[in-house]
């Protein structure tokens, strides 16, 4: 059975009868983990192996990890800091941020492949223009050429770890305001302004390989009458077309405030497949993606199961030998460096 389009949310620690049955949906292709689905390592590794083990190919199984103030699983696992961090290292010493982003990011996937999670919806690509307290710190810094180096050397650890990255939220969410989660921004800017600055990290990490990306749900009126996350031309016109993006969309969550400029449940879902997008993410709300499914229960592309293939997880460091391994002692030094505590004292 192929992969399904939704990624859909769990109630808590354990799968329920209703959940394991839901999941053996056509129409459901993965799940995104939370904090509620979490209690410790073994018990998110047991998990993990039971989703993986309802479908042929597996499900996917995401989270946001990004770090910082967006770190679902806490304790058992490495404080991680805000992309902001390596920015600020950046600024007195290039050559060292770029060696902390990519140990770092080695860290946060390393840890997350020892349990079982296919990836992070991370890197956040966004430039911190100082007006989005939402994104603030989760940004590596204002300027595109920074944002790109960082990241750039952030999504190798994650590779090198065996995990897909997703770069977030384009075409830039850093121009507006307002969150996204509860009403709808509106950026004024027209696409001229836009591509010089905010495009430059998604070009040139796709230039390099980029597995997915995660448009925002933003409206950008200059440039078009619907919201990045359901709009064709900037999903297709311009991410497939001029950046030449062949990787997996992801739309952002359907249940956010800003989403509800794509009408109902079922046509919201529709529209941002319409508009390009290959996965929805439908969180928090479990008769909005009862609605979904059932509405895309005879979806089916071919295409988008081929991207979709990318994202599993890829081999792994057995979680009890992960302390042994220096690149493990590496990222843990350079994230407790950065969020200006002591260097754990690892026994060696």
């Amino acid at each position: 059975m192929s992969l399904g389009p939704v990624i859909l949310d769990l109630e808590g620690p354990v799968l329920t009868a209703e959940e394991r049955e839901l999941l053996r949906h056509p129409a459901v292709g993965g799940v995104i983990l939370f904090s509620r689905n979490y209690q410790e390592p073994e018990q998110l590794a047991a998990l993990t192996a039971e989703i993986h083990g309802l479908r042929d190919p597996h499900l996917l199984i995401s989270v946001d990890q990004e770090g910082g103030r967006v770190q679902r699983f806490r304790e058992g696992f490495t404080p991680l800091p805000p992309a902001a961090r390596f920015g600020d290292l950046a600024r007195r010493n290039h050559h060292q941020a770029r060696q902390a982003a990519e140990a770092v990011g080695w860290l946060m996937a390393a840890e997350l492949r020892s349990v079982g999670v296919d990836f992070s919806f991370a890197p956040v690509l966004d430039l911190d223009r100082g007006l989005n307290t939402v994104i603030g710190d989760r940004a590596f810094s204002a300027g595109g050429n920074d944002v790109t180096e960082l990241a750039s050397a952030w999504c190798e650890g994650v590779r090198a770890a065996g995990m897909a990255a997703v770069g977030k939220h384009f075409p830039g969410h850093g121009g507006v305001a307002v969150d996204s989660h509860a009403v709808l921004p509106v950026d004024e800017r027209r696409y001229d302004d836009i591509a010089p600055r905010d495009l430059v990290p998604f070009e040139r990490l796709i230039r390099h390989g980029l597995e997915a990306i995660m448009p925002a749900h933003v409206l950008y009126p200059r440039c078009d009458s619907r919201p990045a996350g359901f709009s064709p031309f900037w999903l297709k016109e311009v991410l497939r077309g001029r950046l030449g993006f062949q990787g997996v969309i992801f739309s952002d969550d359907l249940n956010m405030g800003a989403a509800a400029a794509g009408g109902g449940y079922a046509e919201r879902a529709r529209a941002a497949l319409d508009a390009g997008c290959d996965v929805l993410l439908i969180c928090q709300n479990r008769p909005a993606a009862l609605e979904i499914i059932a509405a895309l229960n005879a979806h089916d592309d071919p295409t988008s199961h081929l991207r979709c293939l990318r994202m599993h997880g890829r081999g792994g460091v057995d979680r009890a030998h992960l302390p042994l391994d220096p690149r493990w002692q590496r990222g843990v030094r350079a994230a407790a460096d950065l969020l200006e505590t002591p260097s754990l004292d690892l026994g060696l």
